[in-house]
């Protein structure tokens, strides 16, 4: 790997989103010279994935790894993994950190080993646990992460207005509490108390994605000040809606027509009418994700895009004393430690 600028870490590499990436990169020259660190639930089951790259230069260097961002232990074993291996210079340090991987229930509400929420853990707590952990992996130089985000954490989205998600009033503020125990435990926002156990299921994915959001702030604020890794940046990115397997939990008429079938024939006349709108195609986002991660200068630094658009995060987003309160009890439900992070704002 001796003429490679850097690598690529993308979480959710065989999804949707993923794929479309890999696919940008592995078309795109400059790439090309990046090794790729792909991260899947299951390795031996990436087959969209692996065909996207079946389709590479011989050249292009690259790995697949096996993650499940819902279990913890899991997340620390890989990172450990590669932080050993970025040290050993056995593949070179991280330019960009992608964290792509979603995960919505459809009101299938389920709990990790911990006892923890699976959407809250999966769409945020595996990948900030992550985060923290590689930061001492990243190019110190110029090293970018990019948080994937979603208008699921905007309360107050036009389709939230249309849908009904956040309708009662109740729904409209995400923390009223000075803690994450009812969010990471599962107990906000069950399906018993939903009218429709799909707005349920929704409400903890968009709260996952608020705190990811928080993240991109909080994470810049302590980055800045830090004496190692002030020059590491973090850019949110809202890729907009797209016709990928995000859905495959819900009924039958969304996750076998609606998302595979109406949403990519509307989005290719859409995305070239409205380019930053609400339905796009996945070869724009992830081209938005790539030009994030590559090509904004210091602009963006802890900044959320709209597409290829700066963009304002909503208030609770933006409010320090939630950002602190989601940062804090981040560190105690992810038992973070200062053995595990280059940060020295860690706490």
């Amino acid at each position: 790997m001796e003429n490679t600028k850097g690598s690529i870490l993308l979480t959710g590499a065989n999804g949707g989103l993923g794929c479309g990436i890999v696919r940008r990169i592995i078309t795109t020259p400059e790439f090309l010279h990046y090794h790729g660190i792909y991260l899947v639930r299951d390795a031996s089951h990436a087959t969209a994935l692996k065909s996207m790259l079946a389709n590479a230069p011989a050249s292009y260097s690259y790995q697949i790894l096996s993650l499940d961002l819902s279990r913890l232990p899991d997340v620390r074993e890989v990172a450990r993994d590669l932080k050993a291996r970025i040290a050993g210079r056995e593949i070179p340090p991280i330019r960009a950190l992608i964290l792509g991987a979603g995960y919505v229930d459809s009101g299938k509400h389920s709990w990790t080993d911990e006892g923890f929420d699976t959407a809250f853990v999966a769409n945020y707590l595996g990948h900030w646990l992550l985060t923290m952990m590689l930061l001492e992996s990243m190019d110190r130089e110029c090293g970018r992460i990019v948080v994937v985000g979603s208008s699921s954490y905007d309360v107050e989205h036009p389709h939230h207005k249309l849908d009904g998600h956040y309708k009662e009033e109740k729904w409209n503020v995400f923390f009223r509490e000075d803690s994450l125990d009812a969010i990471v435990h599962g107990t906000w926002s069950t399906n018993e108390e939903a009218v429709h156990i799909r707005h349920a299921g929704t409400r903890r994915y968009g709260v996952a994605k608020m705190c990811a959001m928080m993240m991109v702030g909080e994470l810049q604020r302590r980055l800045d000040a830090d004496p190692i890794l002030r020059r590491v940046s973090i850019a949110g990115i809202d890729p907009g809606v797209m016709g990928t397997g995000l859905t495959r939990r819900s009924n039958w008429f969304t996750r076998v027509l609606l998302w595979p079938i109406i949403v990519p024939m509307l989005a290719l006349l859409l995305t070239w009418l409205y380019p930053n709108g609400y339905v796009r195609t996945i070869h724009k986002s992830a081209g938005d994700v790539l030009m994030a991660a590559f090509e904004a200068g210091d602009e963006i630094r802890g900044k959320l895009l709209n597409g290829s658009e700066v963009m304002d995060v909503v208030p609770e987003a933006a409010d320090m004393q939630k950002r602190f309160m989601v940062w804090r009890d981040s560190v105690k439900y992810a038992q973070l430690d200062e053995q595990d992070t280059g940060l020295a704002q860690w706490q």
